[in-house]
């Protein structure tokens, strides 16, 4: 009981701080549903970039990629920095020079529209088949073990998991699609802070299980981390490793562009920092996030390894009948070993806010997408802002039910969470960055070439799919996909430019100040991704 009473009680919290933050807003006008009024200060949209990454699909997922791998999973996190300060310093300067909302109306003005609606589908498709459903879904593995619903009313795991996907999705609907961005990105910062708190505990709490093991204490826990399993402390995987391991080439190739995509060109990430109240702030937000995914590392990686290590000592006992059921599972027994009963209500509320956060940010831009670059220019030519920002509404709400309705059966893909949300967004990854930079730094690019490049990627990755993942690890044919796509922007330049050099149009709606010890706090950031590969290397620890 107080584990329910903890839980309803941070959750309304939440709730209620957001609402007081954001009374008053104008959510009637576009820019203010949409973009935040421009009103979001760096420290909010770090919060918020953090949050929207951080959901229970990292928790359980990532977790679950270092409990079957290494330490070479923290590729996923600690790497994202670099491609942030591209994001910081040579993507926002432009984006906010244009008055850019989406990166669809980016393509619209860059190319034209048949364009801006090609990538506008291939957004929705990913957010609505890929990204909600697994949001939902990776998070009601976890509630579900912490509250035991399957045991307590004696159903099926399916309708246990059911049941908690359609909760968590109508609360996350609701901020969404009647709060609008600044909503979505202030609830996010709360639970960002409850989350640094019972994130941090977990492998805290760990640590002091695994010192238990030498009769020790958290000290002696992280000796025996660090010494156990040495061949877990390696992030430098042999070129020729497989999913979850990270060789150590694709640091430099597949990783890093797919971590741009990412970052830097995914609408529901760089939503946030369009929303920024000026340049700087915006910048602040993207460099500040890149600290933070470098501390995320102790909370959706470290645990993997320790959960691993407890399993190995016998004190964790494996659930499911196979290597990747048991990877996912490994968090969540973990939390249930170390987290102390009285507080793990609040522990179960921090999680559902981080299912929240990244659950009712994509929503966020999946509407945004729908009702600015495919409703407004097809149906809605003459409608007012009140109407397009209904039309966003519904469109979200009807994308949610979609969501409820098809996650649980994420469960039945035994490829493990992480790598299942990875391999599809790899249909799509690299044609909708290549069309964010070559449009951005290549002056002479025509439409055709992403009118080339899109069919030519989506059959290039079924042939991997279907053909060499089996082979070589997915992010390598990734990297060789994107060295296409920029063989086709390049010919495309050369011999079938545009018409006039594009340029972008200077209506900036903020101040476009740069952060002035911005490249400063980028280099620190930077060094600090450096010297953990050094730690978690054969030089030290691996």
């Amino acid at each position: 009981m107080l584990t329910v009473i903890e839980f309803v009680a941070f959750t309304v919290f939440v709730a209620v701080l957001s609402a007081y933050k954001t009374r008053g807003e104008q959510l009637d006008t576009e820019e203010g549903y949409f973009v935040a009024g421009h009103s979001l200060p760096g420290i909010v949209i770090a919060g918020s970039l953090m949050m929207t990454n951080l959901s229970a699909e990292q928790l359980v997922g990532t977790n679950g990629q270092a409990f079957s791998g290494s330490m070479a999973t923290m590729a996923w996190e600690a790497t994202s920095a670099f491609a942030l300060v591209i994001l910081a310093f040579v993507l926002l300067p432009k984006f906010l020079k244009g008055n850019i909302s989406t990166i669809p109306q980016f393509y619209e003005m860059r190319y034209d529209t048949f364009t801006m609606r090609m990538f506008s589908i291939m957004f929705l498709f990913a957010y609505v088949i890929t990204m909600l459903p697994t949001i939902l879904y990776s998070g009601s593995v976890a509630l579900e073990k912490i509250f035991d619903i399957q045991q307590i009313f004696g159903i099926s795991y399916f309708t246990a998991i059911l049941i908690v996907c359609f909760a968590t999705g109508l609360i996350g609907m609701a901020y969404s699609v009647f709060g609008g961005l600044k909503a979505v990105a202030y609830s996010d910062t709360i639970n960002g802070v409850g989350l640094l708190i019972g994130g941090f505990m977990v492998p805290i709490l760990g640590f002091i299980a695994l010192g238990q093991l030498d009769g020790g204490g958290f000290f002696a826990g992280i000796k025996h981390f660090a010494t156990a399993t040495p061949e877990k402390m390696n992030a430098w995987s042999a070129p020729n490793a497989m999913a979850p391991y990270i060789p150590w080439p694709l640091l430099f190739t597949g990783m890093f562009v797919n971590n741009m995509f990412y970052w830097a060109t995914n609408q529901s990430i760089i939503q946030r920092s369009l929303g920024a109240k000026n340049l700087a702030e915006a910048q602040k937000g993207a460099i500040w996030a890149g600290f933070f995914k470098c501390l995320d590392v102790f909370v959706i990686v470290i645990p993997g390894i320790i959960a691993y290590q407890l399993m190995e000592a016998g004190v964790l006992q494996s659930s499911g009948s196979g290597a990747a059921f048991d990877g996912d599972a490994a968090y969540p027994l973990l939390v249930l070993h170390v987290m102390p009963k009285p507080i793990m209500g609040f522990f179960a509320a921090v999680m559902f806010g981080a299912i929240l956060s990244s659950f009712n940010s994509v929503l966020n831009s999946s509407s945004t997408i729908f009702s600015l670059n495919i409703w407004k220019p097809i149906f809605g030519k003459n409608a007012d802002a009140k109407k397009v920002v209904k039309v966003g509404q519904i469109f979200g709400l009807i994308v949610g039910i979609l969501a409820i309705i098809i996650s649980p059966f994420i469960m039945y893909f035994g490829s493990g969470i992480m790598n299942f949300i990875n391999e599809c967004w790899g249909l799509f990854s690299m044609p909708i960055l290549c069309a964010v930079l070559f449009g951005m730094l290549n002056k002479n690019v025509s439409p055709l070439a992403p009118k080339i490049g899109v069919p030519v990627h989506i059959v290039m990755y079924a042939i991997g799919y279907t053909f060499v993942f089996e082979h070589i690890h997915y992010l390598y044919w990734v990297f060789v996909c994107f060295l296409v796509q920029c063989v086709i922007y390049f010919a495309c330049a050369k011999f079938a430019p545009r018409e006039t050099p594009f340029e972008i149009p200077n209506v900036p709606q903020i101040s476009l100040t740069p952060w002035k010890t911005g490249k400063i706090w980028a280099t620190v950031g930077i060094l600090v991704v450096v010297v953990m590969y050094l730690i978690f290397s054969p030089l030290v620890l691996g």
